[in-house]
């Protein structure tokens, strides 16, 4: 479902109704024009999956047959197969809440979301539950980078281990991704998360946004954060850093499992629209965002976001 910012703003910057009328739910046809005139981005999420491999149980009361990594790939290879740019992100806790991780460890968690070709992810709290030993001892087996923009592990045994930013290339492309994780003091243990420095992830967000926009010259820059949707205090929440940002284009969030069927919108420091998405939780839904781009590629015309339910076949 597209929201009402993207009607509005594609209609203000394209200047009329023929290109306006491009912008339609995904599964349909999305353009009229020439496929020259334009760029096309897709960005996939998930977030909070806790270690949910298989889909929950056809008896279930509330999520009957749904989520599960095979019925995840499933979905994706098929975008990927349409789609000429896509990204797959993840916004943390990947670990915890089925026998796997206590198994496991999260050895399979990282193996399968490897094989599933994530691009990157962002660490949440219960990515600590076995410790930094715990996380460390597996990381090997993601072939695909964590991002953490807020978190200093300088003295720890993860230190080098993460980035603060990455910058992706999609043909023309450049999109910069950043990080953010929650405050672990009173969320965490104190002898699962050592000596991490928590950082306040707005100042972290905007220097490294900046960094990304300006200097390294991203045309689009994400957010991956396990900040939490919003809160009825003053903790930092996406809502709260969306407002308080520049140069964020896109928030993907995730900790306080909130289903979004639209993505938020949120106006910032310099009077423009951050969009926010999560998808819930246990990889129930997989988050879709279509940006659009003029043939001139730095210029957006028009982003619509929407959610895939993951379904058992059985």
């Amino acid at each position: 479902m597209e929201t009402a910012y993207n009607r509005r703003r594609f209609i203000k910057t394209t200047g009329g109704l023929a290109l306006a009328s491009m912008l339609v739910p995904v599964g349909l046809s999305l353009f009229s024009a020439k496929k020259e005139d334009y760029i096309k981005l897709t960005i996939l999420s998930t977030n909070d999956v806790h270690s949910r491999i298989d889909p929950f149980p056809l008896d279930d009361k509330r999520f009957p047959g749904m989520a599960g990594f095979a019925q995840r790939s499933t979905i994706v290879k098929q975008i990927r197969d349409e789609q000429e740019h896509v990204l797959l992100f993840d916004a943390g806790d990947i670990f915890q809440g089925t026998p796997y991780f206590n198994m496991y460890g999260g050895k399979l968690e990282f193996e399968l979301m490897s094989k599933m070709g994530y691009d990157a992810a962002t660490m949440g709290n219960h990515d600590l539950d076995n410790g930094l030993t715990g996380f460390d001892k597996y990381l090997s087996e993601a072939k695909f980078p964590f991002i953490c923009s807020n978190y200093d592990f300088s003295k720890t045994i993860l230190d080098k281990k993460t980035v603060p930013y990455q910058i992706f290339e999609k043909g023309p492309l450049k999109i910069g991704v950043i990080g953010v994780g929650v405050e672990l003091e009173g969320l965490v243990s104190k002898k699962n998360y050592g000596a991490i420095i928590y950082q306040d992830p707005i100042i972290k967000a905007n220097e490294l946004a900046k960094l990304l926009k300006e200097e390294k010259k991203c045309d689009l820059v994400v957010c991956i954060s396990h900040l939490g949707f919003e809160y009825e205090s003053e903790k930092v929440s996406d809502k709260v850093l969306a407002a308080k940002s520049r140069n964020i284009d896109y928030i993907i969030g995730g900790h306080t499992h909130t289903f979004m069927e639209t993505a938020a919108e949120v106006i910032n420091l310099d009077n423009e629209i951050v969009m926010i998405s999560q998808t819930g939780w246990g990889g129930i839904n997989l988050g879709r965002m279509e940006i659009i781009f003029s043939s001139e590629k730095t210029k957006k015309i028009g982003l619509t976001y929407t959610t895939k339910k993951v379904r058992s076949q059985v």
